[in-house]
């Protein structure tokens, strides 16, 4: 079963991106690096659970 995940910016604190990833247990946690409108630059996004 897939869980949703957000990917939040660690200079801004907003959480900019949704995705999806499959539901096994103990997967590392997501790192992306992707823009942040907030802070007008590309950062490494981090996974935050709801």
């Amino acid at each position: 079963m897939r869980e949703w995940l957000f990917l939040e910016c660690p200079e801004c604190s907003n959480r900019n991106y949704r995705t999806n990833r499959s539901g096994i247990v103990n997967t590392p946690k997501v790192e992306l690096k992707k823009y942040c409108r907030f802070c007008r630059k590309h950062t490494t996004h981090k996974e935050k659970k709801k």
